[in-house]
């Protein structure tokens, strides 16, 4: 089995502590005979498939009999495969404290941007899939997403709040382009006048701006494009398949122009990798025609503790040790707690530091102002699927 990279390991210290993720596989184990190290893949995010933590077993990559010649040419590339998601519900609710929403639609299962960081990843282990390629290869497709969603609006007892687009994977991933599942989904919250929040690093959102346009001039929108670093090279290793961040502030400025409101989310900030963008990426943001910012610390919870160790050990070596010694920092010795009101910020020093460039720059830039709530009076429940005459 490929050994882990000696870097997550938990470093010795008084407010170090035993991480049970990483502890539970020595970092020091060999690679079984015949098999070889995992490589980067152009045009994808995780350096390998580790299984998810659900799966026995590993699935390492064996020597083929062409030995090191072999070995150095590039490895293939990885086909996107596309299959339909059987769910019998679209919306999902849920009652954490630390997140502006209450239920949200995801129209996709797994990525195909490839971001590394992805807090979604664990989520491919139920399906069986490993958080690693698999996530970002082996996407799930919810065609009937439109349907469905009308069947829970005509719900008697439902009542509206805005549903958000993209918490867990990103609505305009290139496939949309294609399914326009995002799209379908959009005329049916148009149609029924009901509030939607958006998050997305794709430009591919300003090909709805119709329908954003409306559903804007109703106050029923709000969009917010996620940017991690300005720095193109970064970008194309970082997440891979997502659009360049020039181009996603284009789209902020689009979206701007046509009265959408728009946002931004410096997310994740990566101490000593991006953090030291922060400020940077909220000018850029604003001058695109951001109206409101956030920020999200580096998440590394379940399997992409390792995926994200292996990518450091890929693309940047001689930082890795010293950007997972900071986010240690940040997670009271450990690489993640998942606490409600500290993992989406973190605990420590570094944590406090970032929190106040922060606020001290959206309150220079006037990215601090609340926006006037979405709508809710203007929802219109769909008629029930029923041949029936009204009574009243």
């Amino acid at each position: 089995m490929p050994k882990l990279p000696d870097i997550l390991r938990p470093q010795q210290g008084a407010a170090s502590k035993p991480d049970p993720f990483v502890g539970a596989e020595p970092p020091d184990r060999p690679l079984p005979e015949g098999a070889l190290p995992d490589r980067a893949r152009k045009g994808r995010g995780a350096v390998s498939n580790r299984p998810g933590r659900f799966e026995p077993g590993e699935r390492p990559r064996e020597d083929d009999g062409w030995g090191a010649d072999g070995f150095a040419e590039a490895l293939p590339p990885l086909a996107t495969i596309v299959q339909p998601d059987r769910s019998r519900s679209v919306i999902t609710f849920n009652e954490s404290p630390d997140v502006g929403f209450d239920r949200s639609i995801n129209p996709y299962r797994g990525c195909e941007h490839g971001c590394v960081y992805c807090f979604a990843r664990p989520t491919h282990a139920y399906l069986g899939f490993s958080p690693g390629l698999d996530f970002e290869t082996r996407l799930f497709a919810k065609n009937d997403a439109p349907a469905l969603l009308v069947k829970d609006l005509a719900k008697p007892g439902y009542r509206p709040q805005p549903i958000g687009l993209g918490t867990n994977t990103d609505p305009y991933q290139p496939i949309e382009r294609t399914h326009k599942i995002t799209r379908g989904i959009l005329e049916t919250l148009d149609r029924y006048s009901h509030p939607v929040t958006i998050v997305t690093k794709s430009a591919l959102v300003v090909r709805d701006l119709d329908i954003l346009s409306r559903l804007a001039a109703r106050r029923l929108v709000d969009v917010s494009f996620s940017v991690t670093t300005l720095d193109g090279e970064l970008a194309r290793t970082l997440e891979p398949r997502a659009p360049q961040p020039r181009l996603r502030l284009k789209a902020m400025e689009t979206l701007a122009s046509a009265g959408v409101p728009v946002g931004v989310m410096a997310a994740p900030m990566i101490p000593a990798l991006n953090d030291q963008e922060l400020e940077a990426i909220l000018e850029a943001a604003k001058a695109a025609g951001a109206s409101m910012a956030g920020y999200v610390l580096l998440r590394l919870p379940l399997e992409i503790k390792d995926l994200f160790a292996e990518w450091l050990a890929e693309h940047a070596p001689q930082r890795a040790k010293h950007v997972l010694d900071l986010v240690r920092d940040t997670r009271g010795g450990q690489l993640y707690r998942s606490g409600f009101g500290e993992r989406q910020r973190g605990t420590g020093a570094y944590a406090d530091l970032l929190r106040q460039r922060f606020r001290l720059a959206v309150k220079r830039l006037a990215l601090d102002r609340r926006r006037p709530p979405l709508r809710l009076d203007l929802f219109q429940r769909p008629e029930p699927d029923s041949q029936q005459l009204k009574l009243f």
